[in-house]
């Protein structure tokens, strides 16, 4: 019976020994899978990732290239408008001088100070303080020179003096200040003089 309980054992231990082979190899393959899936999920992580910091980075530098193509649009409405008004007010104080097409020159007058307004709000919403300040300065001037332009020209006679100075004063006085309006808008926007 020592034989046979002993066969018996032995085969028992040798079908426990395959059984346990076999189990123990499909459990270090099924590990080895799941470490492949996590190592490939974790990937796909940082693929998904590195994807989204592109995109973000991308949509940072479209933002950028946007803000400055309207900034660079307002900067060109608005100096053109500041200089057109400056123009404008030479022109109606030399109508005003030769005394003919002053009605004619009072219109482009109003029309060139209207566009300059509605340039200057836009770009009150647009402009940095770095431009803002330069710009509200060129406002004051221009405002101040349109309002000793128009009390003038409301009496040419009693301030016949004061309107044959006022072309050296817009020279002076006003045209510096578009100028350092214009140079902090090619300074913001990276235009070297």
């Amino acid at each position: 019976m020592g034989a046979s309980w002993t066969a018996l054992l032995i085969a028992v231990v040798g079908v426990a020994g395959t059984l346990g082979a076999a189990l123990l190899t499909q459990s270090r393959a099924d590990r080895t899978k799941r470490m492949e899936l996590q190592a490939a999920a974790e990937q796909r992580r940082e693929e998904r990732g590195h994807a989204q910091e592109l995109l973000l980075a991308e949509q940072a530098r479209q933002g950028r290239h946007e803000s400055l193509e309207r900034r660079r649009a307002c900067y060109i409405t608005l100096n053109t408008a500041a200089r057109q008004y400056l123009t404008e007010m030479t022109n109606h104080l030399h109508a005003l001088g030769r005394n003919e097409g002053v009605a004619s020159s009072l219109e482009n007058l109003e029309a060139a100070r209207l566009a300059y307004r509605d340039s200057y709000a836009e770009a009150q919403m647009i402009v940095p303080k770095v431009v803002s300040r330069p710009a509200g300065a060129a406002k004051e001037r221009l405002n101040e020179a349109y309002g000793k332009l128009r009390k003038y020209a409301g009496d040419p006679t009693t301030y016949a003096e004061e309107l044959s100075t006022m072309e050296a004063e817009l020279h002076q006085e006003v045209w510096p200040y578009v100028g350092a309006m214009k140079k902090a808008m090619r300074a913001d926007l990276g235009v070297e003089d």
